[in-house]
């Protein structure tokens, strides 16, 4: 079964002009939601394989898929992470950064740590970074940190300030950061990757317009527009339901 798993992928590669080496995140999360699309889960297996062998890069795959919030604190929990990254300064400034991204922005660790400090562009009344096609207006605490990585990344290899263009500099002197690297200092975070990206999805897809979603995210259009049917009708569901448990919460 992984094996013909791994064949429908590779046929709907070629049949997109893709290759393995070639495809990335946005071309994988098309092709895992189609409605068409068999064998997704067990196409995990091959695509983690992929990976190892570095045959394929820059890739994540969620080893169980997961289809929204399943409890009520599921979106306060992203909420408290969010608030820890913006204020504690314990935490390296590089990684609040990265966390925040994902947080707030639905950001994969392969796209977070592909962007460069070409991505921040700042101007005098505001700090903007360019996910997609369309830059987002960071909210003050958020810009500071942009703008913080932006003057003070250091190459981990060197130890000391470098000309790199990545906003997050890899060991390698002119390389940035790996996906993997970058994923394992968010899990030491306590962020668990899929499900946070699928709960900020869910909550951007019931504020945006799926082409908006798309354009600001970076992520593909049909993609967009399945998290919008999800968000409309589970994230329904899930107000009417904290609604209902609301109005039934004895009085203090």
């Amino acid at each position: 079964m992984h094996l013909r798993a791994a064949v429908y992928l590779l046929d709907w590669l070629t049949d997109q002009d893709l290759t393995l080496a070639s495809c990335r995140q946005n071309d994988l999360e098309r092709w895992m939601t189609r409605d068409e699309t068999r064998l997704r889960r067990e196409a995990g297996h091959f695509v983690r394989w992929a990976l190892a062998q570095k045959i394929a890069r820059d890739l994540s795959f969620p080893a169980v898929k997961w289809n929204g919030p399943s409890q009520a604190m599921d979106d306060d929990a992203r909420w408290a992470t969010a608030r820890r990254l913006l204020h504690d300064d314990t935490i390296r400034t590089e990684d609040r950064l990265a966390g925040l991204l994902l947080l707030l922005y639905a950001q994969w660790p392969a796209a977070i740590s592909r962007l460069t400090t070409g991505h921040i562009e700042e101007t005098a009344a505001t700090v903007r970074i360019r996910l997609g096609a369309v830059a987002v207006v960071l909210p003050g605490p958020v810009a500071e940190l942009a703008l913080q990585q932006v003057s003070a990344r250091r190459s981990h290899a060197v130890l000391a300030q470098t000309d790199s263009p990545w906003l997050f500099p890899g060991g390698q002197p002119g390389r940035p950061i790996s996906a993997w690297a970058m994923g394992e200092r968010l899990r030491k975070l306590g962020i668990r990757l899929a499900e946070t990206r699928s709960t900020a999805l869910f909550q951007l897809a019931t504020e945006l317009p799926s082409a908006i979603l798309a354009r600001t995210l970076g992520i593909h259009i049909s993609v967009a527009v399945k998290w919008q049917r999800a968000a409309a009708g589970d994230w329904a569901a899930y107000a009417a339901d904290v609604s209902n448990r609301t109005r039934k919460a004895p009085a203090p």
